[in-house]
């Protein structure tokens, strides 16, 4: 059964509500204020949090916050108590990350019914994120030893050749073998790099201080950046001649580095998944405050579940179509968007067309150096 915490400085109500709780077959921990409750909920971390309000020295809502900024409390659902019915105090609460709200005083009933909500809302959330870990446990398993093993045994394999039978060798096949252990090394290398600035991000988005300093640059002017990054992916895929380019400069805040590997991922997803002869077209424009970028191709498209779906190490018909890469592409580009108070979404039919959309806050040209 579930275990509960209740807090509250009012020995007579936490009775009540215990003695409530009690008859469900409810686990309790109580809690006569708002330190003793805090310290309860990180050593025990209970499965929902009922707490009051009002209470001397640490009020609900400090409660509240410091236990939505503990990784060990962060998501325990919690309902809070009170006699205040004012909307200043309800939306405060609510902007704490509270999941409800009793007014005092409250029947048994409604006592249960919220409880039995709140959980039930937990247990599906639960359910969802293992299903979601799973799939990533999944992706992992199936495409990162692909990615690592494969030009791995590339580079192993040509290497043998050359130091086996060198004197054997003619000049020309040396030369096809060295070039196909530097692509391979190439291909390995990405991969890496794509894992460990995946890692970067992922701590980036969850801690302020690496966020402020990832997005801490100089203003610059993006269309070189855009347009040079565009001909270097269309030119090593031996795509030049498919390449569009409808390009309207702009101040944005964002190093060159980080908006490089935007545009990287999301041009060569636009090349590997289109068929030579079809265009790439890649537009920026200025808008209100906001710089918008967006990558069309001609290729295989994704249907919305697929979009819904796009994440780390996920790849899509990866049994029906050969590829490369280990499906972070989409996922590294949206995040680094996302870090500088900008958005990546996705339009597309399958078998038609994929426009990715990228728009970024327009940056005071007085901050650029």
């Amino acid at each position: 059964m579930a275990t509960i915490l209740v807090i509250d400085d009012q020995k007579a109500i936490r009775t009540q509500i215990v003695a409530i709780l009690r008859s469900e077959q409810y686990k309790i921990l109580n809690a006569e204020n708002g330190e003793a409750g805090i310290e309860l909920a990180i050593q025990k971390q209970p499965d929902l949090i009922l707490c009051d309000v009002i209470m001397p020295k640490v009020n609900g809502y400090e409660v509240l916050d410091r236990l939505r900024e503990n990784p060990k409390t962060a998501t325990i659902p919690f309902i809070f108590m009170t006699g205040l019915s004012d909307k200043e105090s309800n939306r405060k609460g609510m902007e704490l990350g509270a999941d409800d709200y009793l007014l005092k005083p409250f029947t048994a009933d409604e006592l249960l019914q919220a409880i039995k909500t709140r959980l039930k809302k937990q247990e599906v959330f639960t359910r969802l994120a293992r299903q979601e870990l799973d799939e990533l446990r999944e992706n992992i398993r199936s495409a990162l030893p692909h990615e690592l093993r494969t030009p791995l045994n590339s580079i192993l394999g040509f290497s043998d050749l050359l130091l086996c039978d060198l004197e054997k060798l003619k000049q020309a096949d040396i030369r096809e073998m060295l070039e196909q252990i530097y692509t391979s090394g190439q291909r390995l290398y990405r991969t890496i790099q794509n894992f460990l600035l995946y890692a970067e991000l992922e701590l980036a988005a969850s801690d302020r201080d690496r966020s402020t300093i990832l997005q801490d640059y100089p203003t610059n002017l993006v269309e070189g950046t855009i347009a040079d990054q565009a001909r270097l992916q269309a030119f090593k895929l031996g795509r030049s001649s498919d390449l569009e380019l409808d390009l309207q400069d702009g101040f944005v805040a964002i190093s060159s580095e980080l908006l490089a590997k935007l545009l990287e991922e999301l041009i060569d997803n636009a090349f590997k998944f289109s068929d030579p002869g079809t265009p790439v077209t890649i537009i920026s424009s200025v808008t209100g405050d906001r710089f918008l970028l967006s990558v069309q191709d001609k290729g295989r498209g994704m249907t919305a579940e697929q979009i819904d779906k796009i994440g780390a190490y996920l790849q899509f018909e990866r049994r029906i179509y050969e590829q490369q890469g280990s499906g972070l592409g989409l996922t590294i580009a949206k995040r680094i968007a996302q870090l500088h108070d900008g958005n990546l979404s996705i339009e597309s039919v399958p078998h038609y067309y994929t426009i990715v959309r990228v728009s970024l806050p327009i940056a005071d040209k007085s901050d650029s150096q």
